[in-house]
């Protein structure tokens, strides 16, 4: 058995590694992945059933949960085989295809300030753990903190720069907010030339 401690980890994150785990498998294994809390007892039982594991879970002490797996030869080459870009996805016409992000704040969702947050960090870090990652990132008015100094997503938002995704700030925001200095990832752009992406790009989302 494979044991994952994601105690104190929001979501996505006991997901991701669980699921990395379950990639990692050389056979047919059981996966165990403690948890504090029900939200993510429900996500991992969520992942188990759409890739056809066996699944069950128990709580082990009060804020203690623990999701078991049982993957198969199946079901293990199943998720390998998922994981694994296509025939279709290798094609010219595929790869050229954009997808660029448009964050203009540095919060998700209109409510409380503070979850925002905690979803917005969710969100960029969730992008590094995609098998096939965006072309390009456009952040402005308030989404411009998120590339400066002191911005809880700057490591992901560096790794995902490193993977080759371009990461572009609005100009204007930053001298506007007084962060021109403070950029951290990525450079520097302006609205004509986020307009030109947006409109260019084949595929827009913005969180």
């Amino acid at each position: 058995m494979v044991t994952i401690d994601c105690m104190g980890e929001q979501c996505p994150i006991p997901v991701v590694k669980t699921r990395k785990a379950i990639l990692g498998l050389p056979s047919a294994d059981t996966v165990e992945t403690i948890v504090d809390n029900e939200i993510a007892v429900q996500n991992l039982t969520k992942m188990a059933n759409e890739m056809g594991y066996k699944v069950s879970s128990k709580k082990v002490a009060e804020g203690k949960f623990a999701v078991t797996m049982e993957v198969s030869e199946e079901t293990l080459k199943k998720t390998k085989e998922s994981a694994e870009p296509s025939e279709d996805a290798c094609a010219p016409d595929q790869r050229a295809k954009s997808t660029v992000i448009q964050v203009a704040s540095d919060t998700v969702g209109i409510g409380e300030e503070e979850l925002g947050h905690i979803l917005m960090k969710s969100f960029i870090y969730s992008l590094t753990q995609l098998d096939t990652l965006p072309t390009t990132m456009l952040f402005y008015n308030g989404g411009a903190k998120l590339t400066c100094e002191g911005s809880p997503v700057l490591d992901d938002l560096k790794s995902l720069e490193a993977q080759g995704v371009e990461i572009l700030t609005c100009g204007t925001c930053l001298d506007f907010q007084h962060l021109k200095e403070k950029l951290a990832v990525g450079s520097v752009t302006n609205m004509y030339e986020i307009a030109r992406r947006m409109t260019q790009a084949d595929r827009l989302v913005r969180p």
